[in-house]
């Protein structure tokens, strides 16, 4: 049997290493809570002064440390230590917000990133331009203000926005994906693009009867040009 000598100091680096890991972790939790309340803030609004709700829901999620260091794994990262990763890891906490129509994306993300606290560090506009597998959704990387007892402290967070239909494609395509630990027959994969176009179609389709059955002008509802990649 091996016997494995661990001293009483490396216990305690090992404590150390644990405890800044859940302080480092814990800032983007509070960047998450922070977009979190911005956009329920947004969705009361919506709710009580507009009689209109255009989020259907919002979910949230934070990397665990597993997940994170397989990330620096695939990324190559050299010598990771925690500023190296805030620098190279910026999905680290992320809020999706799913809407009812695309023009309802639009609007959300231009009020959330309109506010004069957030700073938009990357956005990538899959609805206007899709991926080639069919995927659609607006991404943005976006920092906000968390205020520490140490002083504040500026968090990057994902946010996703999406359609009902975009956000059910997205999930189904995940299934199918794990399900063949990413080794799709092609038959599959052509369903799931001729999956998306249907999702596209159905979004198409239900926001102009949301119009007609509203009386909503076609302006409001038309989505804008595609946003700028901004990195």
């Amino acid at each position: 049997m091996t016997t494995i000598d661990v001293t009483e100091a490396t216990i305690n680096e090992a404590k150390e290493l644990r405890d800044e890991f859940q302080r480092f972790l814990r800032e983007y939790e509070f960047g998450m809570r922070e977009v979190e309340t911005k956009i329920s803030i947004l969705r009361d609004e919506f709710t009580h002064d507009h009689a209109y709700n255009p989020i259907e829901h919002v979910k949230s999620r934070l990397k665990t440390p597993d997940s994170i260091v397989e990330k620096v794994a695939r990324r190559g990262i050299e010598d990771p230590d925690f500023h190296r990763i805030r620098e190279e890891i910026t999905d680290i906490a992320g809020v999706r917000v799913t809407c009812s129509f695309v023009a309802d994306v639009y609007q959300l993300f231009d009020l959330l990133t309109q506010q004069d606290d957030i700073t938009v560090r990357i956005v990538k506009d899959y609805i206007a331009n899709p991926k080639p597998n069919g995927y659609k959704s607006l991404h943005a990387i976006i920092e906000v203000p968390v205020f520490l007892s140490t002083g504040p402290i500026s968090v990057p967070v994902e946010v996703q926005f999406r359609t009902i239909a975009m956000d059910f494609w997205a999930s189904l395509e995940h299934k199918i994906y794990y399900k063949f630990s990413n080794q799709v027959p092609d038959h599959l994969v052509e369903s799931l693009s001729d999956a998306a176009d249907a999702a596209a179609e159905l979004d198409s389709r239900m926001e102009r009867l949301h119009r007609e059955a509203h009386g909503v002008p076609r302006r409001q509802l038309d989505p804008p040009p595609p946003r700028i990649v901004k990195v």
